[in-house]
């Protein structure tokens, strides 16, 4: 089972349904022992780095998604969750995360791309670049479509846990992988 951590806002009847359509039972869950039982754990992502992390605290999921991930069962963070395994946010000033990964979640500058007259939140279709071979991305070539709306990105300290990156004005990090996240 696949446990989909509530925190009160985000995008998860969407996730839920998504796995639902490739076959794969999921639970949306703010309960510690669904997630400890679950055999993979995602926190998914829509919403304010900091009330985020208020959230978190307030419904006692900070401890549980630390027990998960050192449990070493498959963690996804999808936007916003990917962006809270970081040490801090910037958004409305800096943040604590949940300090999973060392590394911080800046803002895209206001008035990047100049004459390309490059938007922000940044949306729309983009392509990734393969930076490691990963399992998650297995028989997904560089160079694929994703859909992006953020206006936020990571910047990990270590490297070498980039697995793509995407062009946006200039390359910043899409994804990351390092043991089970």
């Amino acid at each position: 089972m696949i446990a989909i951590i509530d925190y009160g806002m985000g995008n998860l009847r969407s996730i839920h349904k998504a796995f639902e359509h490739v076959g794969h039972p999921a639970v949306v869950t703010r309960s510690p022992a669904a997630i400890a039982d679950a055999s993979h754990v995602v926190l998914p992502g829509v919403g304010a780095f900091p009330d985020c992390m208020r959230n978190l605290e307030r419904f006692g999921l900070i401890e549980p998604i630390h027990r998960a991930i050192r449990s070493g069962k498959p963690f996804l963070g999808i936007c916003l969750g990917l962006q809270l395994l970081f040490t801090e946010g910037e958004e409305f000033g800096p943040h604590p995360g949940l300090a999973v990964l060392k590394g911080r979640v800046v803002r895209f500058p206001i008035g990047m791309g100049g004459a390309a007259g490059l938007k922000i939140p940044h949306m729309g279709w983009n392509r990734v670049t393969l930076v490691k071979p990963v399992a998650f991305f297995r028989g997904i070539a560089t160079g694929a479509y994703f859909y992006f709306v953020h206006s936020y990105y990571v910047v990990p300290e270590d490297q070498t846990i980039v697995a793509t990156t995407t062009s946006y004005g200039s390359e910043f990090v899409s994804s990351i992988q390092r043991e089970n996240l």
